[in-house]
């Protein structure tokens, strides 16, 4: 269904867009690189997250062998062994039927073990990616967290310590708007991840990445709020 899904393309289309925007208006600013950058981030994590929709094909057929090579084997223990040749090689007792028991137990913990082999090898592969998508979250709110809507208001002074304010109200309302949307995207491009892998670690690590742009896209309408309430003539 179109629409209880995300359409990766949409999202590399809409970061593709912002970072139009924002090279109109800020064709020069630091924003503008962080924006072509998330573009190139979004297409990465596109093909990441498509990639990790299917099954490790390697992996499973490794797995495919183990399962064969082991059935084989027991095949051959009942098949080709007698009951009398076990008996000279001491296989009668009660200990080596215990130890044939554990044996088959362990077996079988090492092919569950395999199973899971794969599940964790994606969830690496995640966790590695929402590595760069955090990074990129920090570098946004870095950008934005100079531009504070306070200093335009009247009676503000200036220090030697003070960070250069050109932009205008209307200026810096766009910037902080297009840092929100930046931050927006990220999020999105996070949930790709819980779309493709349906793993409680990864869908954990995604809700962080989620829950991080909240915290920080929240800051960011703080600002544009005040600047909006206190600067109704921008």
């Amino acid at each position: 269904m179109p629409y209880r899904s995300l359409n990766p393309d949409k999202i590399i289309a809409t970061a593709t867009k912002l970072e139009a925007r924002v090279a109109t208006r800020f064709p020069e600013s630091g924003l503008r690189l962080v924006a072509v950058e998330l573009v190139v981030l979004s297409g990465d994590i596109a093909r990441a997250a498509h990639k990790l929709e299917g099954p490790i094909w390697s992996l499973r057929l490794l797995l495919l062998g183990v399962v064969i090579c082991g059935a084989l084997t027991f095949a051959y223990v009942g098949t080709f062994l007698s009951f009398d040749r076990l008996t000279g090689i001491a296989l009668r007792s009660v200990e080596s039927i215990e130890a044939v028991i554990n044996t088959a137990i362990l077996a079988g913990l090492g092919l569950t073990a395999l199973i899971k082999t794969e599940a964790r090898i994606k969830r690496d592969r995640v966790i590695g990616h929402l590595h760069s998508l955090r990074s990129i979250v920090h570098v946004i709110d870095m950008h934005q967290l100079t531009k504070d809507p306070v200093v335009l208001l009247a009676g503000y002074q200036r220090t030697a310590a003070s960070p250069e304010r050109l932009l205008t109200p209307a200026e810096l309302t766009r910037y902080l708007d297009y840092c929100s949307e930046m931050i927006s995207i990220t999020g999105k491009l996070a949930a790709l991840f819980s779309q493709s892998v349906t793993d409680e670690g990864v869908i954990e690590a995604v809700n962080d990445i989620e829950m991080l742009g909240s915290t920080l896209s929240r800051k960011v309408w703080q600002k544009i709020m005040l600047l909006e309430s206190r600067l109704p003539d921008m």
